[in-house]
């Protein structure tokens, strides 16, 4: 049976991260408690399975190749989430009434302010969440908020909103740009939200909704819609925003719209409630549907 990860030995990868973290084997050999001799035996038979070399060897330590260091960020990074996930399962506790999941950028931009004013009318009832852009993991929910069309997934789901989709940037950027009109957009920067199997509204979708051709400015992509966001605040480039989910941003003036024109959404953002839901899951689903 074929391993369902590409991954080296576990314990080459965790000689390495923790010799590219101190930047030294014989630093990473006291944090692991073995010898310097053993660290540069693993990391060798890495290098040997990828067929490069992952450091350069100084007389007085050790520095990242180009793809030693593009190693150690994904390894950094797989790390963090195992760490996270951990101590979340240390500090949760044991009587946690409803776990909702959602994605990172609905979890900050809107159910984290709905959870807060529910514990103010029901503060015996806790609501734990899983904030995850890998669709699978919420099928350890209670309830699950999703962007999706529900007549075709099958299930038991309630609307929370559908928003119309905008363009949007900084007054700044605005200005920078010369942007007034939907065909000043069109040679603009533009920020790209790639992540995978969100099934979200493009701007070459966008243009061609509203009947225009390709955008043909610069582009910048990231995997993160938070970051995109984020992006944008900094002047990178226009980003699309759906209005009922980014509404805070636009309200405190941090984005504005650039144009007037903008489309409806053509999925809405919807609440699952999965088979394991208790009553008080029930009771949130009904005040939050109700809040939105």
């Amino acid at each position: 049976m074929a391993r369902p990860y590409d991954f080296s030995s576990m314990t080459a990868l965790i000689c390495f991260e923790a010799a590219a973290r101190n930047a030294s084997f014989k630093n990473a050999a006291r944090e692991m408690n073995v010898t310097p001799a053993a660290v540069s035996h693993q990391i060798k038979a890495l290098e040997t399975d990828l067929g490069c070399n992952l450091f350069r060897r100084h007389h007085r330590g050790v520095e990242l190749t180009e793809k030693g260091a593009f190693l150690f960020i994904a390894i950094q990074r797989g790390f963090e989430a195992i760490s996270d996930a951990v101590t979340q399962i240390r500090e949760r506790p044991e009587t946690v009434d409803v776990t909702i999941g959602s994605t990172t950028a609905v979890s900050s931009l809107w159910l984290t302010p709905k959870i807060s004013s529910f514990w103010k009318i029901h503060p015996t009832i806790t609501v734990s969440q899983i904030v995850s852009d890998v669709p699978a993991m919420t099928g350890r929910c209670d309830l699950s908020i999703q962007y999706n069309t529900p007549q075709e997934n099958g299930g038991e789901y309630r609307m929370l909103f559908q928003d119309r989709i905008v363009a949007l940037g900084t007054t700044r950027f605005a200005a920078e740009h010369g942007i007034s009109r939907l065909e000043d957009l069109l040679k603009a920067p533009l920020i790209h939200s790639s992540g995978e199997d969100t099934g979200w509204t493009t701007w070459t979708d966008w243009f061609r909704a509203l009947e225009r051709p390709a955008p043909k400015g610069r582009n910048f992509y990231v995997n993160n819609y938070m970051i995109a966001l984020q992006a944008a605040q900094e002047d990178v480039g226009a980003v699309l925003g759906w209005d009922g989910l980014v509404g805070s941003l636009m309200e405190d003036g941090r984005l504005v719209k650039l144009v007037p024109e903008s489309i409806p959404s053509p999925m809405a953002f919807c609440l699952k409630i999965h088979s394991r839901a208790s009553a008080k899951a029930r009771l949130f689903a009904d005040w939050l549907v109700e809040a939105a």
